[in-house]
């Protein structure tokens, strides 16, 4: 690869310099000066930790990577452009994309270069800060397909619109989306700083149609990483998908030569769910009944069939005349073993959206997973949980999402090229 065409010395292209100017200037009253005092300001001491993760490779980061603490995900509307703005706005992404997970910033000049009359190339809040394991994800939603850029014949089959399922209360404003980007890091200033960079780009391209932060993992996706909690406070993921598993993931995650779109192989399926928990009700019912709900003991993390955490569940074993694991289980519905072997790669993450107008905590779970084919993991899993899941009680689903995610990108190509190429 000569220097010409490797991906640092492509620079950003005219339409994503200009849109960082815009952006600059829609703020200009009090935009700059905040950046400024940014770049000055000390490291937040958050994380310390430099991880890092390529960008580029044969399949994107962020789905078997060791999960992250934090989360910024964003879902996007393509403006009113061409096909060559949205491929150069995924050019742009991309370069940006692989410089902020080295630690760098967006763009070539840094936060504090360029033209001095100018808005910085990077907003700067990220300076002396590591990487953090910053992974950052992109995918393309079924919108995409639509007739705007000629795009329809490539639609994956896989790539379907999500059913209405039973219990839904959603808010359109938090569904959908022609783009989305995850970015994951274990300091939540540089998972913010990508997104908020990658939306500058993208100034005039597409803009946040919504957005969520998250904190807490809910999963594990190693095993080195110990289970955590959800805001209900039981271990959630026990039985998630881990990239140790590799025929599982294989066979579970990623998209094999030949079963969809030719552009999509070595890719994956994102579901997204924003489940918002009654946390008052839920803090006010007996350990007996919350443990009945979910299937597993809180403590320990055992399955109500007894063991430890890693136990499998034994959903045969009686208990005082009844099944030990009550027949609406959140565990027993969701089990692999009640699902014709279907299984998710989870990575979702807590959330706290401040209170409602009752004063309630705005809480609950953003949920993430990857698959191969939603068609077959995710919807009849989601269609057997709705119509019968005990836990539907404290729960209520209230944004959805679902986006092709492509295979990672070689170092000077970009993200998505297979489907402008095929």
């Amino acid at each position: 690869m000569t220097d010409d065409t490797a991906p640092d010395a492509r620079r950003l292209s005219r339409r994503g310099l200009l849109g960082l100017a815009g952006a600059g200037v829609v703020g200009a009253g009090v935009g700059f000066a905040v950046d400024r005092v940014a770049v000055a300001a000390p490291p937040s001491g958050n994380s310390g930790a430099a991880a890092n993760y390529p960008f580029y490779g044969e399949h994107q980061s962020g789905v078997t990577t060791a999960a992250q603490d934090r989360l910024h995900f964003a879902s996007y509307d393509v403006s009113d452009v061409g096909r060559a703005d949205l491929n150069g706005l995924l050019k742009d992404w991309t370069y940006a994309a692989a410089r902020m997970t080295e630690g760098r910033g967006a763009g070539p000049d840094g936060p504090v270069g360029g033209a001095p009359d100018a808005p910085p190339d990077d907003t700067g809040e990220a300076l002396d800060l590591p990487p953090a394991g910053l992974t950052i994800t992109f995918g393309f939603g079924p919108s995409l397909f639509d007739h705007r850029f000629g795009l329809t014949a490539q639609r994956p089959d896989a790539l379907v619109d999500l059913p209405h399922f039973s219990g839904d209360a959603l808010d359109q404003a938090l569904v959908g989306g022609d783009l989305c980007i995850q970015a994951c890091s274990d300091d939540p200033q540089v998972a913010v700083h990508a997104i908020r960079n990658l939306s500058r780009i993208a100034f005039g391209r597409a803009s946040i149609r919504w957005s969520q932060l998250g904190f807490g993992r809910t999963s594990s996706t190693t095993r080195a990483q110990v289970t955590p909690r959800n805001l209900f406070g039981f271990k959630d993921g026990t039985a998630n998908v881990r990239a140790e598993d590799t025929d599982q993931v294989e066979r579970h995650v990623w998209v094999p030569r030949g079963d969809s779109a030719s552009w999509m192989t070595g890719g994956s399926y994102l579901v997204s769910r924003k489940i918002r928990m009654t946390i008052e009700t839920w803090d006010r019912t007996a350990l007996r009944e919350q443990e009945r709900v979910i299937g597993r003991t809180k403590g320990e993390g055992a399955p109500r069939s007894g063991g430890s955490e890693f136990t499998e569940p034994d959903f045969a074993k009686k208990d005082d005349g009844g099944p030990a694991i009550d027949a609406a289980a959140h565990v027993r519905l969701a089990h692999p073993k009640q699902n014709d072997a279907a299984v998710l790669l989870r990575r979702g993450y807590n959330f706290v959206d401040g209170n409602d107008d009752l004063g309630r905590l705005a809480a609950g779970l953003f949920f993430i997973a990857f698959q191969r084919d939603p068609r077959e993991q995710f919807i009849p899993i989601q269609l057997r949980l709705a119509n019968n899941d005990a836990m539907n009680e404290y729960i209520r689903h209230v944004g959805s999402g679902i986006f092709a995610v492509p295979p990672g990108a070689t170092k000077g190509s970009y993200i998505g090229a297979g489907l402008f190429e095929s």
